[in-house]
């Protein structure tokens, strides 16, 4: 019987994105199953308008919510400096000349397709989302976390400026693929065409994969 897999379609920017890879990554190391990780670039930089239209307490909560669940998953856990993705704070738009997000989205698919797309989200997330540092843009955070994740960071830098169209692309081809699985927003998780939408439905992944064979290594 063939190998079970999941596309898990993920952004840096997306806190509950950071929340869920623990998981991931304990069932992929103890269970028979693929897990095909699919770059998107966050909602606010795909509609720059996002946040301006959202209801104020949608922040509010998300804030709230983040800090709660990262207590009782016992992950360290702290709003990034600087934040992934820039919002102008005079138009609270989002503009489409960012300093961080399109670099590390485009490592995040040359990681993948150099067969460690799980071990660099995981590595860069923390490195990113767990306040241990502060400007984790700056000096050699980045590259350490490559290197944890068995990847050279310079060399994944120099692939994506070869050929920047195909990043983009890759991008673009993961974003289509996110709606055609049936949600549009991070972490989804797509089951044979079913979606698992949020950190919260990782039970219930495992619980349908269980159901179409799921084994122990």
């Amino acid at each position: 019987m063939a190998m079970l897999a999941f596309d898990l379609f993920w952004s840096f920017r997306s806190p509950y994105s950071y929340l869920l890879l623990p998981r991931v990554v304990d069932l992929v190391a103890s269970h028979d199953v693929t897990c095909n990780v699919r770059i998107v670039y966050p909602i606010a930089v795909r509609q720059a308008d996002f946040f301006q239209k959202v209801d104020p307490l949608w922040m509010f909560y998300l804030m709230r919510d983040t800090y709660r669940e990262a207590q009782y998953l016992g992950m360290p856990y702290r709003w990034p400096k600087p934040d992934p993705v820039y919002m102008d704070p005079a138009t609270r738009l989002y503009p489409p000349e960012q300093p961080h997000i399109h670099r590390l989205s485009h490592l995040g698919v040359a990681a993948t397709e150099a067969g460690r797309g799980l071990e660099f989200i995981r590595e860069i997330s923390h490195t990113i989302w767990s306040g241990t540092v502060d400007d984790w843009h700056e000096g050699d955070h980045l590259s350490e976390a490559a290197a944890r994740a068995g990847l050279d960071l310079a060399t994944l830098d120099a692939a994506v400026a070869a050929k920047p169209d195909h990043y983009r692309a890759a991008i673009d081809a993961n974003q289509d693929a996110q709606r055609a699985a049936g949600h549009y927003g991070v972490p989804l998780m797509a089951l044979e065409g079913e979606p698992f939408f949020g950190q919260d439905r990782f039970d219930q992944l495992v619980w349908r994969l269980k159901q179409k064979g799921l084994q122990p290594c």
